[in-house]
């Protein structure tokens, strides 16, 4: 079973930065969407960032300006610098890598905690 191996959480004070990684357990077709994804408690999971096969990339509003996505699509990695953390971004951070193609998957890593102090 492929796994998505997320690392880079941890405590950070207000106005700090993290940067978050992930990467593929094992060789798999190119992703069409890799993404970021977070969940604070009690609240739904959100789309933080999204990066296509193309290159094109999006980021949410609560998050734009404070964090960049870049990845690697043939080594299936991707990764999140965000800068000037807010305690509200303290949430738990799941990379997600999609493909609509032939050969369709959705995979999600376990997930890594990002928590901002004030």
């Amino acid at each position: 079973q492929v796994q998505l191996l997320e690392s880079g959480g941890g405590l950070v004070q207000a106005g700090g930065s993290l940067r978050l990684s992930c990467t593929a357990s094992e060789s798999i077709l190119r992703p069409d969407y890799m993404r970021w994804y977070r969940q604070a408690p009690g609240k739904q999971r959100e789309l933080v960032a999204q990066i296509t096969a193309s290159g094109y990339i999006t980021y949410a509003d609560t998050v734009k300006g404070r964090s960049t996505i870049s990845g690697d699509n043939a080594k299936i990695t991707v990764n999140l610098q965000m800068n000037s953390l807010k305690p509200e971004d303290t949430a738990v951070y799941y990379c997600n890598a999609q493909r609509i193609v032939a050969g369709r998957y959705n995979y999600w890593g376990q997930g890594t905690q990002v928590t901002v102090s004030s």
